[in-house]
């Protein structure tokens, strides 16, 4: 049955280089079940990958590869190609072919295509998880997604290469999904979620979570109740919100959020060279519940109990991951976001500990037996700033997740840094 959002529409599929571009002829072919009209353009890596013949057998309609092919500019130039059809899909959109398209060049029929369209244009990157990590392609990422181009995924996922991680080009089910959004979305105006601008895109957020576990012998610890919800579903947000996500997680018995790097440690000591070792990033987020003090001297073997008093536990102060970081002259990140658990003049000790381990901001929560907050679905917080206390209502810890990660786009947005800057040259 087709997708009636489909229905009629003319897709324009660009198929890049890569060995992803298999899955193109997938693409095609649900595109024509749903009821949509392609055309194609093949790149010559693309041509690499997959056949002109087995192309246009899909489409049932040639496929145009090369800008100076003259009868082609005659019966359907590159001009006309790209506004032929209501929307362009790139797939696979390879780190070359974002790169063209950031900087405008045009020296083939596919770049000159993404330059001479005035339609929604939807890539689904893939590539190498290095590629795709690597600060030029990030930044490409991000102009693509202010400039109003679309992306779905890419998955993370074993690679032809051998490698493990985020840049595998979505499955073709996906962009067939994401395809319908782009084209529901025009008659409701209102840009699905899935699609929307990345304005984190191009930024790495390191995220801490979980509690810490402090062995006093092998069979016992120092811990605390933190479920590591909040900061999972902060990771999530970040990742949803287009940045490079990492995540460093105490033990904590929660799924990995999608397209997160995820880290996994025991102590407050481990937490901390984890955390140290993914620097430089552009905002660090400490989430979790780390601590605050750790046994002098861990046992070797199981702790027995002794007749008369109980064993004596020398204690030691853990290391002071937040102040460690905000307190950096070297790596330290443009932002930086600590969490404040308190039990009772929740905003006030906020505001001293901003002070005393000098971060950017504090989300400060009542974590009093009563609220349910320590390993509950929900949170009512208090974001401190240098200059201003917002007071946010009861959200679920998503929303609460999804609304911090507005404020720090909305910090790192041009207008907002405009605004700074102003103030910052009044002020001298």
């Amino acid at each position: 049955m087709a997708f009636q959002a489909l229905l009629g529409k003319r897709v324009l599929l660009v198929i890049g280089g890569g060995i992803a571009a298999y899955k193109a002829l997938e693409l095609i072919r649900l595109l024509q079940k749903a009821g949509a009209k392609v055309r194609a353009i093949l790149t010559q890596a693309g041509a690499q990958f997959v056949t002109p013949l087995s192309v246009s057998s899909l489409t049932q309609d040639q496929v145009y590869r090369d800008l100076f092919d003259l009868t082609s500019e005659a019966e359907m130039g590159h001009i006309q190609l790209s506004r032929d059809a209501d929307l362009v899909v790139v797939a696979p959109a390879t780190a070359d072919l974002m790169a063209k398209a950031t900087h405008g060049l045009a020296n083939d029929l596919a770049s000159t295509t993404l330059l001479a369209t005035d339609k929604r244009v939807l890539m689904a990157p893939a590539m190498n998880v290095r590629m795709w990590e690597h600060a030029t392609t990030q930044r490409n990422l991000k102009q693509l997604s202010k400039d109003g181009v679309l992306f779905v995924g890419p998955d993370a996922g074993d690679m032809a290469c051998g490698e493990y991680g985020p840049g595998r080009m979505a499955e073709p089910a996906a962009i067939l999904a994401a395809i319908e959004d782009c084209f529901a979305s025009e008659s409701s105006g209102v840009l699905p979620a899935s699609l929307a601008p990345q304005p984190l895109a191009g930024r790495k957020i390191l995220i801490t979570a979980g509690p810490t576990h402090e062995p006093i012998d092998p069979v016992r610890y120092i811990a605390n109740r933190s479920s590591g919800k909040q900061g999972y579903a902060i990771a999530a947000a970040m990742s949803e919100l287009g940045a490079e996500t990492v995540l460093i997680s105490g033990p904590v018995q929660l799924p990995n959020p999608v397209g997160v790097k995820v880290v996994r440690v025991e102590t407050a000591e481990e937490m901390l060279k984890a955390t140290q070792k993914q620097l430089p990033v552009d905002v660090a987020i400490c989430a979790a519940a780390v601590a605050d003090w750790k046994v002098d001297r861990q046992s070797d073997q199981k702790l027995k109990k002794s007749k008369g008093a109980p064993t004596q536990l020398s204690l030691t102060e853990n290391p002071d991951i937040l102040k460690t970081i905000s307190h950096m002259k070297k790596k330290r990140p443009k932002l930086v976001i600590g969490f404040a658990a308190e039990t009772e003049d929740v905003v006030k000790h906020a505001q001293e500990k901003r002070a005393r381990k000098k971060c950017d901001w504090i989300v400060a929560n009542d974590v009093s037996p009563g609220t349910g907050i320590m390993g509950g679905d929900h949170n009512t917080v208090h974001v401190i700033t240098e200059d201003n206390v917002d007071d946010w209502p009861s959200l679920s810890k998503e929303k609460v997740a999804k609304k911090l990660g507005e404020k720090i786009a909305a910090h790192f947005a041009p207008s907002s840094k405009a605004k700074k800057d102003r103030v910052e040259s009044v002020r001298v």
